[in-house]
């Protein structure tokens, strides 16, 4: 896929794809097995990758070829339009590749349908070379084991303005971590300002109630949960925001671009960002810039969210041996690194989080971001549910506008959407 920064969190979860071979429960779907000679052809699959990156990969697959003589990768790119359509077409019609950039989403109806290795059984040897929330990334409840190798992650540190913080008699060396802080900062900006500075310009989003320490789904993956008193309780709370204007005014049709503007004009005190918004910030607006705080994002549970790509292999594949381990040559420890150092991700390898390239600075805004990003991904998880398609994402947020707007209660306001969100998750096979 494309690595946009700005992008990656809506890229990296595109819609779960229908398979007409859903239902298979994990099973039937090939040998487990991926002993044996590394040897044969293969074929491995990229998402939006070839135009930015074909250099790297061309030297990525030469390296493993010269490693294991008598195997011959073939490059397949795809572009980032309909790619959750190909790979649909591709697993009905048996064309699947031996090896295939996926992210968790898209690799839960190929685990349900039997065409993705499990690597707790295949491959078991190699999860102690990567971090534990990014290998439990590409579980899928309800099923046994883990479906891909945790390739690049992203996060994203939140910025906040000092000066907003400091008007309004808060700390601006201390900014809220928690979101009881962070309600109890909001009220404090909003009523000092008299309405005029939100703290957040976006609506709860699912990865919030999971940072709230909401339980999304049930163990067995057959119904969400986000609905409880946790739940409620965290909806009834960004209400109090909204009726306040400490959450914007315009949060219920927010989009990244407006958001950034709001904090560009200091009209919002807190939001998320990167590299090139500070970048942004030095050019048209020097004094927020003098004035940017860079924290984690707001958690209750101790771990922020991370977003992770990964590496399945075909259950079918003939070649498993070869596509096993040049799945992991794609993503073990000294390649991720590779990587990294070429576009703004972060490897989910144990220990690379370590290196000087991701603890020091060197004074210039990427690493102030990139640094700060790092410290946190080494205990994230993806809270996301893997079976969280787009359109129980506009179901949550479509009753989450009712609840905020008075329409309707933050109890029924979930409980509509837990309802929605069931339906269309019969729907997924």
């Amino acid at each position: 896929m494309r690595i946009s920064r700005r992008a990656f969190a809506a890229a990296a979860v595109a819609v779960v794809l229908p398979l007409s071979a859903c239902g298979s429960g994990g099973e039937g779907g090939g040998s487990s097995d991926a002993s044996g000679k590394v040897e044969g052809d293969i074929t491995f699959q990229t998402w939006n990758l070839r135009a930015n990156f074909k250099p790297y990969f061309e030297g990525l697959i030469a390296e493993f070829e010269k490693k294991h003589p008598g195997t011959e990768v073939k490059w397949v790119d795809q572009p980032a339009e309909g790619y959750a359509d190909k790979i649909s077409a591709d697993a009905a019609g048996g064309t699947l590749p031996d090896v295939v950039n996926v992210s968790p989403d898209l690799v839960a109806p190929l685990a349900k349908a039997g065409l993705a290795l499990d690597l707790d059984k295949a491959a078991p040897q190699y999860r102690k070379e990567y971090l534990p929330g990014a290998w439990a990334g590409h579980r899928i409840p309800g099923l046994p084991g883990t479906y891909a190798f945790p390739w690049y992650l992203n996060t994203g540190p939140l910025f906040y303005n000092k000066s907003l913080f400091k008007e309004a008699g808060l700390d601006p060396d201390k900014p809220p971590t928690t979101y009881g802080d962070l309600f109890t900062d909001a009220l404090r900006l909003a009523k000092k300002s008299g309405g005029k500075v939100a703290t957040l310009a976006n609506v709860p989003t699912i990865e919030d109630f999971g940072r709230y320490g909401v339980p999304l789904m049930n163990k067995e993956g057959t119904a969400f949960t986000f609905n409880d008193g946790k739940g409620v309780e965290l909806l009834t709370k960004y209400k109090e925001l909204y009726d306040a204007k400490a959450l914007d005014p315009q949060a219920l049709t927010a989009t990244p671009e407006s958001s950034g503007k709001k904090f560009l004009t200091g009209a919002v005190a807190m939001n998320p960002g990167s590299a090139l918004d500070l970048g942004n910030f030095k050019k048209q607006a020097p004094s927020l810039y003098e004035n940017i705080g860079i924290t984690d994002q707001i958690t209750s549970t101790g771990h922020v969210n991370m977003y992770v790509m990964g590496v399945m292999v075909n259950a079918q594949s003939k070649r498993k041996p070869a596509a096993v381990a040049f799945a992991h040559f794609v993503t073990d420890a000294a390649h991720q690194m590779s990587f990294a150092k070429k576009v703004a991700i972060f490897p989910s390898t144990a220990g690379s989080l370590d290196d000087p390239y991701f603890t020091e600075e060197d004074g210039t805004d990427e690493t102030r971001v990139r640094v700060a990003a790092a410290k946190s991904l080494k205990t994230a998880v993806n809270y996301t549910p893997v079976l969280f398609s787009e359109q129980m994402k506009i179901a949550l947020r479509n009753e989450v506008a009712k609840a905020l707007q008075g329409k309707q209660s933050p109890k029924e306001a979930l409980d509509n959407a837990v309802k929605e969100c069931d339906r269309l998750l019969t729907q997924q096979g």
